[in-house]
C-alpha cells in the first residue's frame, strides 16, 4: 500500500529545492548578461576609431547577450514549472488534512433536474467534486463533472483499468497538471473550435508562392544595388509596391491577427499537453484509444499544433512597426504568415475538437487517478452481470475521517426495497448518501470506501432535497410531487436504484403516511430497487405484506442523560426517537 502523504512531502522538498537552485541560476545569468552588456559597450567605446574591431565586438557581444537572454528564459520556464509542482504537492498535503473547502465548488455544474446531482453533495462546499477535482482546464472540469453525472453503466471495467493505470503514474499526472497550470488561457476551447469550424479563408492560392518570389526579387535588387548595377531608388519603389500588395489584405489580416492573438496561449499550452500524452506509454484500452485519437495523422498532433504556434508568433511580429514596414514591403510577411495560418485552419480546423477533447479527457481523468493514488485502502468493486445490486462489507462514506467513520455491511438484492428508520442525527441521511456515492463512484470506475463489494451496475435516481420556488410560483409540496412524478416516469423506461429521504414532507402527517405507503407499494409493484428513509414507523408495516420490502434502522440510546449513537445499520424497526429528548436537553421546551 502506497503512502501518498509521504510521497507529497518528499516531492515538495525535491521541487522546492530545485526551484531555489534555478532561481540562483537565473540570478547568475542576469548578472552575467549585465556584465556582457557593459563590457560590449566599453569595448565599442574604446575601439570606436577602429570600426572593424568595434563591429566585431558589437556582433559578438550581441550574440552572447541574446544567448544568455534565451538561457535565462529557459531557466525561468523551468523554475515556474517546479513552482507549479511545489503548489500541487502543497495542495495535496492540505487536502489530506481536510483543508479543501476553499477550492472550486462546481456549483455551475449542479442541476436540480438531474437524476441525483442536487441530493448527494456532488457539488457545492464540502462536496465530492470539490474533494476530488484536480483539473486545471475549464473543459477538463466540465468533463469531470459530466463523468460524475453521466449515470453510465456501460464500459465500467474499461474506466476502472484506465483510472487504475493513471493512479500508478503520480509523476506524469503532476507534470501534466503543472504544464496546464503555467498558461492562463484567455479564450475557452469551445469558442476556438467554433471559430475554426466557421472560418472563411480570404487569401487566394497564388499567395502560397508570391511571398517567396517577392523575397527572391528583393534579394536580387539588393545584390544588384550593392554591385552598383541598378539605382538604389528601385528598392524604395519595390518597398512601396510590396506595401501596396499587403495593403489590399491589411484589414482582413488585422482581424485574423486579432483573433489568433486570443488563442495563442491556448495552442501553446495544448501543444505541450499533447506532447506529454503522445510520449507516455499506456496499457489500458481506454487510454490507448485516446492516445490513438491524436496519432491518426502522418504527423503527431503536438507537432501540428507546434507548426501553428510558430505561424501565430510570426504573425504577431506585425505589431513591430519597423518589422511590419520592411517585412511586408520586401518579403510580404503578413501575407505569407496569414496564408500559412489559413492553410492550417483549412486542413486541421475540423480535427481540433477531437484533440481538445483528448486533452480535457486526461485533465479530468487525472483527478480520478489522483483519487485512486490518495485512497489505496479503497477497493474497486467487482462488477457483476447479475446478482445482488450491492453486496458490500464495511461500506463507509468516502469523505469521512477513517479514524472516526463507522462502516456498515449492506446486501440489497435486485427488486428489493429497504425502509430505514431511525432517530434524528442517527445516520440515516449519511447512509443514503453513502449508498448513492457507492453507485455513482462505481459507475464512474472509481474505487469505493469498503472492505469488499460486489456490484451489479444500475443507474441512480434520488429525491432527498426538494425545494420550493418563488420564481416558478411552485410550493414545496408541488415541487416534491413533480420530483416523484419524474421518478415514476423514469423507471418506466429502465431500472434505477431509487433513494428517497422522508418524502411528502409538505403535507399533514395522515396524508403523508397514506401517500408514502401507496408510493412505496407502487415502486415495489414496478420491481424497483432502492431505499427510503423515514420517521413514519407505520410505513414499516409494508414488510409484513410485501416480501421484497425489508426494514432496517439506526439506533439511538439515552445513557446517563446523554444521547449516544452507534451509526450502525441494523435489521428491524427503530424504537427510540429523540426529538422530545433534544427539545428538553436544549431547554427549548
Amino acid at each position: 500500500m502506497n503512502n501518498p502523504l509521504l510521497y507529497y512531502k518528499e516531492h515538495l522538498e525535491k521541487y522546492t529545492s530545485e526551484a531555489q537552485r534555478l532561481y540562483r541560476r537565473m540570478t547568475a545569468l542576469s548578472t552575467l548578461r549585465l556584465s556582457v552588456f557593459l563590457l560590449t559597450g566599453f569595448g565599442i567605446y574604446f575601439t570606436f576609431q577602429i570600426w572593424q574591431i568595434a563591429v566585431v565586438i558589437a556582433v559578438v557581444g550581441i550574440a552572447v547577450f541574446v544567448y544568455l537572454l534565451s538561457r535565462h528564459a529557459d531557466v525561468k520556464s523551468q523554475r515556474n514549472f517546479n513552482k507549479a509542482l511545489v503548489k500541487i504537492n502543497e495542495e495535496e498535503i492540505a487536502i489530506a488534512s481536510g483543508d479543501f473547502h476553499d477550492r472550486e465548488k462546481g456549483l455551475k455544474f449542479q442541476d436540480p433536474g438531474h437524476f441525483y446531482s442536487l441530493d448527494i453533495d456532488l457539488f457545492g462546499r464540502g462536496s465530492f467534486f470539490q474533494f476530488i477535482n484536480r483539473t486545471r482546464i475549464n473543459e477538463g472540469a466540465k468533463q469531470l463533472a459530466d463523468a460524475l453525472k453521466a449515470n453510465d453503466i456501460e464500459g465500467i471495467t474499461e474506466r476502472q483499468d484506465a483510472i487504475k493505470e493513471l493512479g500508478l503514474k503520480p509523476q506524469w499526472r503532476q507534470h501534466y497538471s503543472a504544464t496546464s497550470h503555467l498558461v492562463d488561457v484567455e479564450t475557452p476551447a469551445k469558442n476556438i473550435i467554433e471559430w475554426l469550424q466557421n472560418y472563411q479563408t480570404f487569401l487566394p492560392k497564388v499567395m502560397q508562392r508570391l511571398p517567396l518570389v517577392f523575397m527572391l526579387c528583393s534579394v536580387v535588387w539588393f545584390g544588384l544595388s550593392i554591385l552598383s548595377l541598378i539605382n538604389p531608388e528601385i528598392i524604395g519603389y519595390w518597398l512601396l509596391f510590396g506595401l501596396g500588395i499587403t495593403g489590399v489584405y491589411v484589414k482582413k489580416i488585422g482581424v485574423l491577427s486579432s483573433n489568433t492573438d486570443k488563442v495563442k496561449s491556448t495552442f501553446r499550452q495544448y501543444t505541450q499537453l499533447l506532447d506529454l500524452i503522445e510520449n507516455e506509454t499506456f496499457t489500458s484500452k481506454l487510454l490507448q484509444d485516446k492516445q490513438q485519437q491524436i496519432q491518426k495523422e502522418t504527423e503527431q498532433a503536438s507537432y501540428i499544433f507546434k507548426r501553428l504556434s510558430k505561424s501565430l508568433d510570426a504573425l504577431d511580429n506585425r505589431n513591430n512597426i519597423i518589422g511590419a514596414i520592411f517585412g511586408n514591403g520586401l518579403f510580404l510577411t503578413d501575407i505569407r504568415n496569414g496564408y500559412n495560418i489559413e492553410k492550417w485552419i483549412e486542413q486541421y480546423g475540423n480535427k481540433v475538437a477531437d484533440w481538445f477533447e483528448v486533452v480535457s479527457f486526461f485533465d479530468a481523468y487525472n483527478s480520478l487517478g489522483n483519487f485512486v493514488f490518495n485512497h489505496s485502502d479503497f477497493i474497486f468493486p467487482e462488477v457483476l452481470e447479475k446478482g445482488a445490486v450491492i453486496n458490500a462489507s464495511n461500506l463507509g462514506h468516502p469523505m469521512l475521517d477513517k479514524n472516526k467513520r463507522v462502516d456498515s455491511d449492506l446486501l440489497i438484492k435486485d427488486e428489493q426495497f429497504f425502509i430505514v428508520t431511525g432517530a434524528n442525527m442517527a445516520g440515516k441521511s449519511t447512509f443514503l448518501r453513502t449508498v448513492s456515492l457507492h453507485i455513482v463512484m462505481a459507475n464512474v470506475g472509481l474505487p469505493i470506501c469498503a472492505k469488499e463489494s460486489a456490484y451489479s451496475p444500475v443507474k441512480l435516481i434520488t429525491s432527498m432535497r426538494t425545494t420550493d420556488s418563488l420564481t416558478d410560483d411552485s410550493s414545496y409540496f408541488f415541487s416534491e410531487l413533480t420530483r416523484l412524478k419524474y421518478i415514476v416516469d423514469a423507471i418506466k423506461d429502465e431500472p434505477y436504484f431509487i433513494v428517497l429521504d422522508e418524502i411528502l414532507k409538505g403535507t399533514n402527517s395522515t396524508d403523508k403516511a397514506i401517500g408514502s405507503r401507496k408510493f412505496v407499494e407502487k415502486l415495489v409493484a414496478s420491481k424497483a430497487t432502492g431505499i427510503i428513509a423515514t420517521h413514519d414507523l407505520s410505513l414499516c408495516e409494508i414488510e409484513q405484506e410485501l416480501e421484497d420490502v425489508k426494514n432496517y434502522y439506526f439506533d439511538a440510546e439515552i445513557i446517563d442523560d446523554e444521547l449516544h449513537f452507534d451509526y450502525k445499520l441494523k435489521a428491524g424497526i427503530c424504537q427510540n426517537m429523540n426529538a422530545s429528548f433534544l427539545l428538553k436537553k436544549m431547554e427549548i421546551v
